[in-house]
C-alpha cells in the first residue's frame, strides 16, 4: 500500500499557525486522522481566506484514514486557484491516487510528472510509491523497479525489506530473456543490477557481468610528513589496518576441512605481515545461521572492529539480512539469497561463475566466436555454464550446442557430438570448447574430445580441471587444455611466500586445499585496503587468488592467470593478461 504521508505539519499559506491549526495537525501526526479531518473542516468553515487549504488537509486526512470516497468528495469543493504551489502538488497527488483507484494508470502517471528533486521531502516517498504501483499495473515492470530503487535510497537500511521484496516481485514479472537483455544495458554501478541478477538466478539464468578495469596496485609508498617516522619514513597508500579482527569459521561439520585450510592461509599471511598487525580472535560459527549470527554478535560485543567470515552461504545470507551490521563484515562467501552485502561490508568468494565469465571474455578476445559447452551435472558446473553463456552471447559470440556429462559416466562421445552439433568438421578457426568439469572427469573427457574434433578444437576450462597438485602421469591426458586459475599456484604472485616454501611446514598449502589456503591469505591481506578499494575503483590488490578489486556493491572481483597443460604439467600460458 501507499507509504504514509507522515508528520507533515503543513501551515496555511500566509498565516501564522493558530492553536486550532496546531491541534488539527497534532491529531494528524498522532494518527488520529478522522479527528484531524473534522478539525480541518471546522477551520475551513471559520477561515474563508484559507478555506481551500484546510479542505485539502481534511481530504488528506480522510485519505490517510483510508476513506477515499470522503477525500474525493472534498476535492470537488476545492478551488485550485486558491492553493499555493505546494498545496497544488498535494492536490495533484490526491487526484493521482483517485485515478489509481479507478484503474486509470495513464492519468495517474500524467499527474506525477514533476522531477523527484522538486518535490518536498514529505511528498517524495508517496509520489515514488504511487508511480511504482502505476507503472507495475500498466505493465512496465522495469520502470516500476526503478522507482522502487529511488524509494530504497530514501529509506533507512532497517526499513528497506518490504520495498526490496517489491523490487524483486516487479522484476520477476518480466520474461527472463527480456530481463537478461536489459541487464546487459545497465552500467556496472547501476543499483538495480544486484536485484536483476538475483531475479535471473532464481529463473535459472545468469546475467552478463561488467569486469573490473582496475589499473593500479594498492600500497604505493610515499614519504611521510615531517616529524612522522612510522614504517621507516614511508606510508602505504590506502593502508589502514583494523585494530581488532574477528575471524568467524566453523570448527566442526562439513566445512571443517575448508575452514582449516583457510585459517592456515589467513595466519600465514598474518605472520608474514611486516606492517601493523591487528589483534585476531577466532570464533566458532557452529552449524546453523543462528549460531553464526550469535558468533558475530559476540565478536562485536567483545570489541571487534572488523569481522571476517562467516564461510557457509546460508550463514552469510542470514548476516546480510540483518541489514544493520554495526561492525563491517568481509564475508567469505556469497549469500545463498544472492543479496549483496550491506553498505560498508564486502563479500569474497572463489566462484565458478566468475571464472566462467573470464573464460568467455578470454575466448572471445582470442577470436573464438563459436563455442560448444560441456559441463558436469554438479552445481558448480551448472553455474559456470550459465554464466559462460550469458557473457559469451553478450560479447557477440554464438553457443553452437551444450551438453551435460554425469559424474559416473565413462563414454562421453554422444555428449560431445551433441554439443558440437556437427560443427567440428567445419572448424575455420573460430570454434572452441568450454568445459566445466573436475580433474578426474576431465581426464576421461579430453581424449574423447580430441577424437571428436580430430585434435583441432581448442579447449578452455575453469580451474576445476586442475587438482592443484602436480601429477604429470595422471594429467597427461589433459594436455592442451587452457584454464584460468590462481596466480599463487604458479608462483606468479610477487611479494607473497611461495607455495613450496609454505608447503614444507603447512600441509594445507601443498595439498588439494591450496586454493582455500590462498583464499585465506588474501582475506587477511585485503583487510587494510578494503575502504580504499571501495572508494578507488581503479585500484587492485595483487593477491594470491588474482588481482582483487571491489565493485560498486562490495563484491571482491578477481582477474586470474591462464595456464595450459603440457606433458601433464600445468604451466602459465604465454602473454598472460588476467583475462
Amino acid at each position: 500500500g501507499l507509504l504514509a504521508l507522515g508528520a507533515c505539519a503543513t501551515m496555511a499559506p500566509d498565516e501564522q499557525p493558530s492553536p486550532e491549526g496546531k491541534t488539527a495537525e497534532g491529531w494528524f501526526e498522532a494518527g488520529e486522522f478522522a479527528q484531524a479531518a473534522e478539525a480541518f473542516l471546522e477551520l475551513a468553515d471559520d477561515r474563508r481566506r484559507t478555506r481551500d487549504h484546510y479542505r485539502l488537509r481534511a481530504a488528506e486526512s480522510w485519505r490517510e484514514e483510508g476513506n477515499l470516497p470522503a477525500a474525493r468528495r472534498l476535492t470537488g469543493e476545492i478551488r485550485r486557484k486558491k492553493l499555493g504551489p505546494e498545496d497544488n502538488l498535494r492536490f495533484d497527488l490526491l487526484l493521482a491516487e483517485f485515478a489509481m483507484a479507478d484503474g486509470d494508470h495513464g492519468r495517474t502517471l500524467n499527474l506525477l510528472t514533476l522531477p523527484d528533486a522538486s518535490l518536498p521531502p514529505d511528498l517524495r516517498l508517496r509520489v515514488l510509491e504511487l508511480r511504482a504501483r502505476a507503472l507495475a499495473a500498466s505493465g512496465d515492470a522495469l520502470g516500476s523497479a526503478r522507482q522502487r530503487m529511488r524509494i530504497n535510497a530514501l529509506l533507512p537500511a532497517a526499513e528497506r525489506g518490504d520495498n526490496e521484496t517489491e523490487i524483486l516481485v516487479a522484476l520477476a514479472r518480466m520474461e527472463p530473456q527480456v530481463l537478461q537483455r536489459e541487464i546487459a544495458k545497465l552500467a556496472g554501478n547501476d543499483p538495480l543490477r544486484p536485484y536483476a541478477e538475483l531475479t535471473l538466478r532464481r529463473a535459472g539464468l545468469a546475467a552478463p557481468q561488467v569486469l573490473p578495469l582496475a589499473s593500479r596496485p594498492v600500497g604505493t609508498l610515499s614519504p611521510l610528513p615531517a616529524g612522522e617516522t612510522e614504517q621507516g619514513g614511508w606510508r602505504r597508500e590506502g593502508y589502514q589496518p583494523p585494530p581488532v579482527v574477528a575471524l568467524l569459521l566453523p570448527a566442526e561439520g562439513p566445512l571443517k576441512a575448508a575452514a582449516q585450510s583457510l585459517r592456515d592461509g589467513f595466519f600465514a599471511a598474518y605472520f608474514a605481515d611486516d606492517g601493523k598487525r591487528p589483534e585476531v580472535r577466532v570464533y566458532d560459527t557452529g552449524a546453523t545461521p543462528e549460531t553464526a549470527m550469535a558468533a558475530y554478535l559476540q565478536a562485536v560485543a567483545e570489541g571487534a572492529s572488523r569481522v571476517v567470515g562467516p564461510l557457509a552461504r546460508e550463514d552469510v545470507g542470514a548476516l546480510f539480512e540483518a541489514h544493520d551490521l554495526r561492525v563491517p563484515v568481509l564475508a567469505l562467501n556469497h549469500a545463498d539469497t544472492g543479496a549483496p552485502p550491506p553498505s560498508g561490508s564486502q563479500q569474497f568468494g572463489l566462484l565458478p561463475d566468475d571464472e566462467a565469465v573470464l573464460a568467455a571474455e578470454h575466448m572471445y578476445a582470442r577470436g573464438y566466436t563459436r563455442v560448444a559447452i560441456v559441463a558436469a551435472t554438479e552445481d558448480f558446473a551448472e553455474r559456470a555454464a550459465l554464466a559462460f553463456r550469458a557473457q559469451f552471447e553478450q560479447a557477440g559470440g554464438t553457443i553452437v550446442g551444450e551438453a551435460r556429462v554425469a559424474a559416473n559416466g565413462v563414454d562421453f562421445s554422444a555428449a560431445i557430438a551433441g554439443a558440437l552439433g556437427g560443427t567440428a568438421s567445419v572448424n575455420d578457426g573460430t570454434l572452441a570448447l568450454f568445459v566445466a568439469v573436475r580433474a578426474q572427469q576431465a581426464r576421461l573427457l579430453m581424449p574423447q574430445i580430441k577424437i571428436a574434433g580430430d585434435g583441432t578444437i581448442p579447449v578452455f576450462a575453469t580451474s576445476h580441471v586442475y587438482s592443484g597438485v602436480r601429477n604429470a602421469g595422471l594429467d597427461r591426458d589433459l594436455d592442451g587444455i587452457e584454464f584460468c586459475d590462481l596466480p599463487w599456484l604458479f608462483d606468479a604472485a610477487p611479494g607473497l611466500p611461495s607455495r613450496e616454501e609454505l608447503g614444507s611446514s603447512l600441509p594445507s598449502a601443498a595439498g588439494a586445499g591450496a586454493r582455500l589456503f590462498a583464499f585465506g591469505m588474501d582475506a587477511y591481506r585485503l583487510l587494510p585496503y578494503l575502504d580504499w578499494l571501495q572508494s578507488n575503483r581503479d585500484a587492485y590488490l595483487p593477491g594470491a587468488t588474482g588481482q582483487l578489486a571491489l565493485d560498486d556493491f562490495g563484491r571482491v572481483r578477481r582477474l586470474l592467470v591462464w595456464a595450459t597443460f603440457s606433458n601433464g604439467v600445468a604451466r602459465l600460458t604465454g602473454g598472460n593478461s588476467g583475462r
